[in-house]
This record gives structure tokens, C-alpha cells and sequence, in this order.
């Protein structure tokens, strides 16, 4: 979110949660993206807050429940209120579980992968209406194809995103693998550590595709713990996700810390060719310059 909105969704959740009879005397910001995660305390309460006009909220609240009944690793939903989503002064508000940090916070691959094949073995369970994994490649192909939502893109990198996009996106379709409901960016900042085991959070991204998409997101080292992983849809998933995050990174309203210096190491990243590296190296390269 822009800094203007910033204090103005605070105060919302903030606002929201007392209204509904919990304590609330301060709150944190803990990220600021394409919405708000606000620790409220002394409740101890997160809120995810949204612009009304961006956000897909009431899905991911309905998809947490159920995946919580089939005992999918996700973040809960907070027991003290209604599962639903409050609207306030314009923004779209969910109240969650506060998980506290624990040590270390890094989850071992055995672990993630585990959790993430029993989140893929609950949304098989599921019946949601979801994007297809191809129709977030389309959004991310036309970021690229307009120089209105990406005008600092150099025309160089323009043409590799594009390509990039289009072959690898029907490269991967056409294998005809087995698909299901993903989670859609179970990325290392989706999961956290908790007592009882790695959760996922931020389910408003999932689409249906081939559980190698969700793997691209992960960790090199996840892959290798989770079974019967097609490598080569495994390597094209990974040059395929890289090239979306990259066109994400250069879009003009895009919130995210550093976001064109992200999307140039995204983009080198690329021209380099196969095998590509998962998102996690190079964001550890990136911090280390």
C-alpha cells in the first residue's frame, strides 16, 4: 500500500477489532505489500487489510475454513470473531491467528515439503472455482506487452519477459500433467514456523495447475523431499515463475521494497538460461551485493 494509506487501513483494523469486543491499544505493521498484515495487540490479533477495490478476500477466508477442516496446514482464522471479512472506511479487513516466531525461523526442507504435500493433499479434496496457473501468465504477459503499466521496462528485457512468458507457459500446458487446486505462491515469505509446524498463508493466490508450479516457489532443496516430481516441468515451472515475478517487479504500482532493482537481478537471472535458480537464491544474491 501507498504511505497514505498506510495509517488510514491501520486505523480501520484497529477500529474493527475493537468494535467486536477485542483489546486493542497499539498495533504493528509487520508487512506492507499489495495489503497490510497488522499485529494488533494486546489481543494479539493479525489483520490482513486490503483496499476493497484490489482484494479477493471473501475467497480466502471461505478457502482457510475449509481447509482447516481437512487439517491442511494453514494459518487459522481468529476464533473470537466471524469468519468473514469486515469492510471499513474503504478497505477490506480478515482478523487471523497471531503466530509467534520461533527458533530458527527457517523451515527444513523434509519439513516444507511435507506441508506442502498435505496442503495439495486437502485442496484435492476441495471443490473452488479458481484461476488456471495460465491465466496469472496472461496477467503477467500483458503487464509486459504495456509500456503504460511498465514504462521503465527496457525494451530488451520487455522482449525476454515476453517470450519467456509465452514459450514456457505453453510448454508447460502442453505436457498434459495432472492438475489440481495450488496454492499458488507457497514461497518462503507464505509459510511460517510455528510450534506446531510449518502453515501457509495468503491464499488469495491459489490457481489450478500442476503441483510443480507450486514447487517452483519453493526452495531448491524442497523438491527433493517431495514424490514422484517431474524435473523437467520442475525446471520449466521455475523460468516461468521467475519471468511473472520479474513483470510483477516492474509494474508501475507496484508496492513491493526495491521492486525494479528486483525485477533487473529477476531478469539477469533469465538471460542466463536453464537450469534456472528458484526465487530464494536469487534474493539471497541480490541481499549479498
Amino acid at each position: 500500500m501507498r504511505a497514505s494509506e498506510v495509517s488510514r487501513g491501520v486505523a480501520a483494523a484497529m477500529s474493527t477489532a475493537s468494535a467486536l469486543g477485542l483489546t486493542v491499544e497499539d498495533a504493528v505493521v509487520l508487512q506492507n505489500s499489495n495489503k497490510l498484515a497488522v499485529r494488533m495487540l494486546p489481543c494479539d490479533v493479525l489483520a490482513r487489510v486490503a483496499p476493497l477495490a484490489q482484494q479477493v478476500a471473501q475467497f480466502e477466508v471461505e478457502l482457510a475454513q475449509r481447509l482447516a477442516e481437512t487439517g491442511s496446514p494453514v494459518a487459522a482464522l481468529e476464533p473470537r470473531v466471524a469468519p468473514r471479512v469486515y469492510e471499513r472506511d474503504g478497505f477490506a479487513i480478515t482478523l487471523w491467528t497471531y503466530y509467534a516466531s520461533v527458533t530458527p525461523p527457517d523451515v527444513a526442507p523434509a519439513d516444507y515439503a511435507n506441508a506442502l504435500e498435505r496442503l495439495h493433499a486437502g485442496m484435492r479434496t476441495l471443490e473452488a472455482t479458481a484461476p488456471h496457473f495460465t491465466d496469472r501468465v496472461a496477467e503477467a504477459q500483458q503487464l509486459v506487452a504495456s509500456r503504460d503499466q511498465t514504462p521503465t521496462l527496457a525494451d530488451a528485457h520487455r522482449e525476454l519477459l515476453g517470450d519467456t512468458l509465452r514459450c514456457l507457459g505453453r510448454a508447460i500446458a502442453d505436457r498434459g500433467a495432472a492438475e489440481l487446486l495450488l496454492h499458488g505462491e507457497p514461497h518462503p515469505g507464505n509459510v511460517l514456523s510455528t510450534m506446531s509446524g510449518p502453515v501457509f498463508i495468503d491464499l488469495e493466490t491459489c490457481c489450478r495447475g500442476p503441483v510443480e508450479f507450486d514447487l517452483a516457489h519453493a526452495p531448491e532443496d524442497v523438491a527433493e523431499h517431495y514424490p514422484d516430481v517431474d524435473q523437467g516441468l520442475l525446471d520449466e515451472c521455475r523460468g516461468l515463475v521467475l519471468a511473472m515475478v520479474a513483470a510483477w517487479r516492474w509494474d508501475a504500482g507496484d508496492q513491493f521494497p526495491n521492486g525494479p532493482r528486483v525485477g533487473q537481478e529477476l531478469v539477469s537471472a533469465l538471460r542466463k538460461g536453464p537450469p534456472w535458480p528458484t526465487l530464494d537464491v536469487v534474493m539471497r544474491e541480490l541481499a549479498g551485493r
